[in-house]
């Protein structure tokens, strides 16, 4: 298996500067593999603490202090010499315990010399103010996919400088990798599954029982939030996303409820990472205090729950371009969600009064553009002409499963090239349309 977020935590080793380090995700997305892998490529030794339900580091940490005295305990619990510059220090599910995480600012300040890393489920814990650096990792994106199922070469062409002509010649192979990518999705667990056995009902089982273990994680850890609500609106996110305008709407989750409702479990399931939130953006040049609260998308943590969560038949990758034209565009909007997010941009939708839509607004820093997403090219698009009469645009985008065309004022962008595209980002401020 290969993480990109790897680099990150190799350039953290070297950095003059370091911090420990929290790998955030939600449940399943590979953030103990990673820290693990992490140390033992980089590391002499790895000494790894799993903190959920362990007595004997709740009392540790509640009593200790002294940063020195904290280390020798750790290393009776791991059995394991903690030593500046050759071990790795892990504790993983940190969040279970305040005090831990009190104590990576302990070594901030006292012992910035030992290299610590903590894993954590949740952006919402009490972090040491300044004290730490953040890695968050998502599901693997589709070029990460590529590498998990050995198809190498195929993620090969897809990094550097992209030759759009080469890939052209294999369009049809990323078409059908790329409805696999849709059904298996990106959850490591799921991804190796597939790739050991090639069976697709077997990577659906390791789907379901991912989604029944992060609904038996909501009665353990939302204490401060209606646990009925919140795993009723986890399970409404499939039907929201399969409605016209995809629009949450809390009647679909429960009649004769309102959104106010529903705030405090879906910022919970944010910041645990299980959703992402797109808002309709009003103004797309002004900050993001002009969206509107109440008018807002929701997309799960990765599209082969999704998927799973709609019972999508595996048969639906023999006919065609189904499975991106199913479920009124909901896995093709999960797929673009989902990408965009691993390259850290910010991504919100834009309606107007009447009926125009562009289905993604993309932001990096003071860049903004509008995105199309269709499965097949359409040159008559009404929404986005409107979006660029009102807002005049650098460069507009558009994906769909044809191939790359830079029109200077337009470019389009294959549907299987769009994680790795934006991933380098052009300097859209520098374009002129």
């Amino acid at each position: 298996m290969k993480r990109e977020k790897m680099n990150e935590l190799i350039a953290w080793k070297g950095s003059e500067s370091r911090k420990p380090m929290v790998v955030l995700g939600a449940r399943q997305v590979g953030k103990t593999w990673l820290m693990k892998e992490f140390g033992s490529e980089h590391f002499e030794r790895t000494a790894y603490i799993n903190l959920n339900n362990n007595d004997r580091m709740q009392g540790l940490f509640s009593m200790s202090h002294d940063i020195r005295r904290l280390v020798k305990g750790l290393e009776l619990e791991t059995e394991c010499a903690i030593e500046p510059g050759s071990t790795l220090l892990i504790l993983d599910d940190i969040q279970e315990i305040p005090n831990a995480l009190s104590s990576l600012g302990l070594f901030f300040e006292s012992a910035p010399e030992y290299a610590v890393m903590a894993g954590c489920r949740t952006e919402d814990a009490p972090f040491p103010e300044g004290k730490v650096d953040f890695c968050h990792l998502r599901p693997m994106t589709f070029l990460e996919f590529l590498e998990g199922i050995r198809e190498g070469s195929h993620a090969m062409q897809l990094r550097g400088k992209i030759d759009w002509m080469r890939i052209s010649y294999s369009k049809s192979r990323y078409v059908d990798l790329l409805r696999n990518y849709f059904y298996v999705g990106g959850m490591p667990g799921v991804v190796a599954e597939y790739a050991k056995s090639g069976d697709y009902a077997k990577a659906r089982g390791v789907q379901e029982w991912i989604l029944t273990s992060i609904e038996n994680d909501f009665a353990k850890r939302s204490s401060n939030i209606d646990i009925s609500l919140t795993r009723s609106a986890w399970r409404s996110i499939p039907a929201q996303l399969s409605r016209k305008n995809k629009k949450f709407s809390p009647g679909v989750v429960k009649k004769m409820t309102r959104y106010s409702d529903y705030e405090s479990a879906l910022q919970w399931l944010q910041d645990c990472g299980l959703i992402h939130k797109c808002r309709r953006v009003v103004n797309p040049p002004l900050l993001p205090s002009s969206q509107k609260d109440k008018d807002f998308k929701i997309y799960m943590l990765d599209i082969g729950l999704l998927g799973a969560a709609l019972s999508l038949d595996a048969r639906v990758l023999l006919d065609g371009n189904r499975i991106f034209e199913g479920f009124k565009g909901a896995l093709m909007e999960q797929y673009i969600s989902q990408e965009t997010v691993a390259c850290g941009i910010e991504h919100s939708f834009w309606r107007s009064i009447g009926t125009a839509e562009v289905d993604f607004v993309l932001r990096r820093g003071k860049d903004i553009c509008p995105l199309e997403v269709h499965v097949e090219e359409n040159l008559q698009s009404k929404s986005l002409s409107v979006y660029r009469e009102m807002f005049e645009p650098t460069v507009s985008y558009r994906t769909s499963l044809q191939g790359y065309r830079d029109d200077g004022w337009m470019v389009h962008v294959p549907l299987y090239a769009i994680g790795v595209f934006f991933n380098e980002y052009p300097e859209i401020s520098k374009r002129r349309g």
